[in-house]
């Protein structure tokens, strides 16, 4: 227990930092863009809700690649490793050819359904510069994910770093060009981005490229508590054989999109749960719809860490399913659910505890105040339970119950809605703030459920009696017990 606690802490905290940064980086530029007017402020938040709504599909390439990357090197399979990182690229292609050839073609009309005047413009203009520019985005998710699969997640937390700092440094010369610089407003919001992103990747390229030269033959597998190299991608002495890894790269393809599909479900049910919710809130007038968005900022710099977790402990879960490693993965389960429970019960304490004296740190307007503070005090009552959903999903998912993880999100986000209508009635605005605890609640409850009775070998039907290299974790099969 305690090396596992160990491992999920090392591969978790430079995550955390990984996050966090891109979040200080996008606040700090959005104070920039502030000084332009409302308008620039609504085109550039609409920008950033698109990119948002598209995550959810680069996310079922990007976590699928860390979860059959990570799986193919537990189970010691270094061609099925070489098969995924092509895969991967390939997908990378593909899904950023899709998204961003209409988004540029449609950037005039996306921009119009939600804005008019000069706030549509100049969101035109911005998407005219970033969506041509969406591989940098799409690459870099994937290029993290590679070394994440790997068991290195100090690397993606230094080029996050790298690509903030270059932002935050951009943003103020292009958006209001001091000097003898232009002052390119709105697009220059763009444009500091796509530089930003684009050094990144090239960093991040060149970092690959040298560790690959350098990576010795012999042992890849991550050791816990280690950030580990990531793999070579050009052995091919033999190896262990993965049932599920079977084919060239369009098979592993397929594999990775399995893999990858809960996560992009279960971020976009979030995303159109929270639109939803706003629009709840909004019926309550503008004091309510400014504290909401107060508070739900507050809260991302604890509801991150839980994120983070997720991803260490689906990184260390797939590689123990294709370890074949039973105990372990029953282990892990348990060291992440405490974990997790730590940190939800610690960010409920401090939302009810700090949420007067971080509110005043954002306004003095004591409407908006009051409903901060009322929200981040209800918020108390879900992050214990939204805490274990996210971080002990993330074990399911990686390990191949990414099924009954779906159904009890989707179930428990239904239930969300519907109380928080329900209950906006008879209290207000406090019965909407009450919705996401049932939601959570709810989540939780369906998730142990729909997973107490499965086989305690493993997430893979056949993982103990296989050796280890039962079917890939993107597909369905039979769930390790939720007991943690």
């Amino acid at each position: 227990m305690r090396g596992q606690l160990r491992r999920l802490t090392a591969l978790a905290v430079p995550v955390y930092a990984e996050l966090l940064s891109g979040v200080i980086a996008s606040v700090i530029g959005a104070l920039w863009v502030a000084g332009l007017g409302g308008a620039a402020v609504a085109a550039v938040t609409l920008a950033g809700t698109v990119e948002n709504l598209l995550l959810g599909l680069v996310l079922v390439v990007a976590s699928g690649t860390s979860v059959r990357l990570s799986h193919a090197l537990g189970a010691g399979d270094h061609a099925e490793a070489a098969r995924t990182t092509r895969a991967a690229w390939r997908l990378c292609a593909a899904v950023s050819a899709a998204l961003a050839v209409p988004g540029f073609l449609l950037r005039d009309r996306l921009a119009g359904a939600f804005l008019d005047g000069e706030a549509a413009e100049q969101a035109a203009g911005y998407l005219a510069v970033a969506f041509p520019a969406f591989a940098l985005f799409v690459g870099q998710r994937v290029a993290d994910e590679l070394f994440k699969g790997a068991g290195d997640t100090r690397t993606p937390m230094r080029l996050a770093l790298l690509s903030n700092a270059l932002l935050l440094l951009l943003d103020p010369l292009l958006i209001l060009g001091p000097g003898p610089l232009p002052a390119l407003g709105v697009p220059g919001a763009a444009l500091a981005l796509v530089l930003s992103r684009a050094i990144a990747l090239a960093v991040t390229l060149r970092v690959r490229r040298v560790r690959r030269l350098r990576q010795p033959v012999g042992r890849t597998e991550p050791q816990p508590g280690r950030q580990a190299e990531p793999p070579p991608v050009g052995r091919t002495e033999p190896q262990p054989q993965d049932p599920g890894g079977t084919g060239g790269a369009g098979a592993a393809a397929v594999r990775i999109l399995r893999a990858g599909a809960p996560f992009g479900l279960d971020f976009t049910a979030r995303m159109a749960v929270g639109t939803a919710q706003l629009g709840l809130v909004a019926g309550f007038g503008v004091a309510a719809v400014a504290g909401y968005g107060l508070g739900y900022r507050v809260l991302l710099v604890v509801t991150m860490a839980f994120y983070a977790l997720r991803q260490a402990a689906a990184i260390e879960a797939a590689r123990l399913t294709g370890a074949g490693e039973g105990a372990a993965l029953h282990t892990l389960r348990r060291a992440t659910g405490r974990l997790a429970a730590l940190l939800g019960g610690v960010a409920a304490v401090l939302a009810v505890t700090l949420a007067v004296p971080l509110t005043a740190l954002f306004t003095e307007d004591r409407a908006v105040a009051a409903q901060s503070v009322g929200f981040l005090r209800s918020a108390a009552l879900y992050l214990l339970p939204y805490a274990l959903v996210v971080a002990v999903g993330g074990v399911h998912q990686a390990a191949g119950a990414g099924r009954p993880l779906v159904v009890s999100v989707l179930l428990g986000l239904g239930a969300q809605l519907t109380a928080s209508a329900a209950l906006s009635g008879p209290l207000g605005v406090s019965g909407v703030w009450l919705g996401p605890a049932v939601g959570a609640a709810v989540q939780l409850a369906l998730l142990a459920a729909l997973t107490r009775s499965r086989s305690p070998c493993g997430a893979a039907a056949g993982l103990c009696q296989s050796g280890g290299h039962g079917p890939h974790p993107g597909r369905a099969a039979d769930p390790a017990p939720a007991r943690r």
